[in-house]
C-alpha cells in the first residue's frame, strides 16, 4: 500500500489545493502534516495574531478532515526532520508541498529535498498554489530578465497567463493509523492577541468569499478606498494562510464581471507582483530593492516619534485612526497602510525597515513580500517608479474620509469635533473641549517635506 506525506505550509485548506490532490491521486494513503517550526519563532515572526488566527485555521482543516475520514497531524520542530521522521514511521516515498518565494522558504525546501534525497523519498513541489499564477512563469522579454520591476507590464502579462482550473474538495482521505499528532492549538492559547481580531479557517474564509461575491465586489472600484464604509473585502489573511485559493478567487471574482471585478483582480495581481520580485529577489525583505543613499533617522534618535507613530498620537487624526485600527484588529485598510508608511518614511524619515517590522508584529495578514515591498514602495526605494511622492495625510482625509466618520470610529478623543474639521484639529482653540487629551503634531508637514527633500536631494 503506497502512502504520501502532504507538507501544508502557508495553504490551509482543502478547496484546490493541488498537493493534497496529487497526493490522493497517486498514493493509496496520505499524511496530512502541519510542521510548527521552531525557527519562525526564532525569526520573530511568531507574532500573536498570526498565531491565533493560524490556531482557528488548523482546527478548521483538522475539522475538514475528520469529515472525510482523515485527520491533521501537527508536530513541532526543524520542518525537514520532522518530515523525514513521518516518512520514516509510515513509508512514504513522496512528499507533496506548495512552493514559496521567500528567502526562508526557498532554503527549507532546499534542505528538505536533501534530507529526503537521504531516505529514498521524492519531494514533489507544486507551483501556483500560494499564488495565482507562479513567479517566474511570466518574465519580461530582454535576456537576463528574470522579473518584472514595474507592475502595469506585469499586470499585462499576467492577464494574459492562463488560470489552472481548481480543484474541489475531496470527498475522501485516508490517513494510516500510525503517525503520532500534538494536539490542535487554540486561540485561547495564546497572549496578547488583538481585541478584534477576525476569526481564522477555510470554512470562514470561503463564507467571508461567498458574501463579498454577492454584497461588495460589484461596488469594489468605487469604494475600495472609503475608510469609513470599509468596503474592502478582508479575504487577505484568508489569502495569507492560504485558506482560500487565489487562483479560485480569480476564477469567481471575474466570473461576475464588471468594473469592480476588475478592480478586485487587479489586487490579486499586485500581491502575485510582489510575490515575484520576492521570489527573484529574496534580500528584499531586507535590503533596498533600489537604493536612494538614504540616511534615514535612527531609532535611538527618533525614539519618541516612533512611539508616537506606534500608538496612534502623532497629532494627525487620519495616521493615528489607522494605526489605533492596527492595534485593536491586527489588520488595517489599504489606504491607511499607504498613508501610516508614507508618514514615518517621508514625514518622519525613519527607516523603512522600522515600519515593516512593527506592523509584522501585529498584521494577521503580514505577509513578507507585501509587508516588505509595500513599504519600499512607500519608502521610494522598491517598485514604485515615483519614488519621490509623497501622501498628505489632510489631503488624504478629506479624500477619503471626507465627513471624518472614520477618524470619529478610532480616535474618541475627537469624537466630538463634527464633519471635516476633525481632521485639523489644530486649527481649534487651544482651549476648545471638542479635542481635550488629543495630541500636537509631532512636526509640521512643511518641515518633514523639506527634511526628506534635503536627504534625497531634490533641493
Amino acid at each position: 500500500m503506497s502512502t504520501a506525506v502532504v507538507l501544508f505550509t502557508s495553504d490551509l485548506r482543502l478547496h484546490d489545493h493541488p498537493p493534497l490532490h496529487a497526493a490522493l491521486a497517486s498514493a493509496d494513503e496520505v499524511v496530512p502534516l502541519f510542521v510548527r517550526d521552531d525557527a519562525v519563532d526564532r525569526a520573530g515572526f511568531g507574532a500573536p495574531n498570526r498565531r491565533a488566527f493560524l490556531a482557528d485555521c488548523l482546527r478548521d482543516l483538522d475539522e475538514g478532515l475528520r469529515r472525510r475520514g482523515g485527520r491533521l497531524v501537527i508536530r513541532s520542530g526543524e520542518v525537514a526532520e520532522q518530515v523525514c521522521r513521518a516518512v520514516a514511521e509510515t513509508g512514504a516515498d513522496a512528499v507533496h508541498m506548495s512552493a514559496g518565494v521567500s528567502g526562508f522558504a526557498q532554503r527549507r525546501e532546499e534542505r528538505l529535498r536533501a534530507a529526503l534525497g537521504e531516505q529514498g523519498c521524492r519531494l514533489v513541489v507544486h507551483d501556483a498554489v500560494v499564488t495565482a499564477v507562479a513567479p517566474g512563469e511570466v518574465v519580461p522579454s530582454g535576456k537576463g530578465k528574470d522579473h518584472f520591476a514595474v507592475f502595469t507590464p506585469y499586470l499585462r502579462s499576467w492577464s494574459r497567463a492562463r488560470l489552472r482550473t481548481p480543484f474541489g474538495a475531496p470527498r475522501a482521505v485516508r490517513v494510516p493509523p500510525g503517525p503520532v499528532s500534538e494536539p490542535v492549538p487554540a486561540r485561547s492559547g495564546v497572549s496578547g492577541v488583538s481585541a478584534g481580531l477576525a476569526e481564522g479557517g477555510e470554512a470562514e474564509g470561503r463564507r467571508r468569499l461567498a458574501a463579498w461575491r454577492r454584497d461588495g465586489v460589484d461596488a469594489y472600484e468605487e469604494r475600495h478606498d472609503d475608510l469609513a464604509g470599509d468596503a474592502t473585502s478582508r479575504l487577505s489573511p484568508h489569502l495569507h494562510f492560504g485558506t482560500l485559493s487565489p487562483a479560485e478567487i480569480v476564477h469567481r471574482v471575474r466570473a461576475a464581471g464588471g468594473p469592480g471585478a476588475e478592480a478586485f483582480v487587479r489586487q490579486v495581481c499586485w500581491r502575485d507582483f510582489h510575490h515575484q520580485v520576492l521570489a527573484a529577489r529574496p534580500a528584499v525583505s531586507h535590503e533596498d530593492y533600489r537604493p536612494r543613499g538614504d540616511r534615514w533617522r535612527g531609532e535611538v534618535a527618533a525614539a519618541d516619534d516612533i512611539a508616537a507613530w506606534k500608538e496612534g498620537r502623532t497629532g494627525y487624526p487620519l495616521v493615528d485612526a489607522a494605526m489605533r485600527q492596527l492595534l485593536h484588529e491586527g489588520w488595517m485598510h489599504n489606504r491607511g497602510r499607504l498613508l501610516t508608511a508614507g508618514f514615518l518614511v517621508k514625514t518622519l524619515y525613519v527607516d523603512w525597515r522600522v515600519g515593516a517590522r512593527h506592523f509584522l508584529e501585529l498584521l494577521v495578514d503580514g505577509d513578507v513580500a507585501n509587508n516588505q515591498l509595500n513599504w519600499q514602495w512607500m519608502a521610494g526605494t522598491g517598485t514604485d517608479t515615483r519614488p519621490n511622492r509623497v501622501l498628505n495625510p489632510v489631503a488624504q482625509a478629506r479624500r477619503y474620509d471626507p465627513r471624518g466618520d472614520y477618524v470619529r470610529r478610532w480616535v474618541p478623543e475627537l469624537r466630538a469635533v463634527g464633519g471635516p474639521a476633525v481632521h485639523e484639529p489644530w486649527k481649534r482653540a487651544k482651549d476648545a473641549p471638542e479635542a481635550a487629551g488629543y495630541p500636537d503634531r509631532l512636526i509640521e508637514l512643511s518641515e518633514g517635506l523639506a527634511r526628506f527633500r534635503q536627504a534625497r536631494g531634490l533641493e
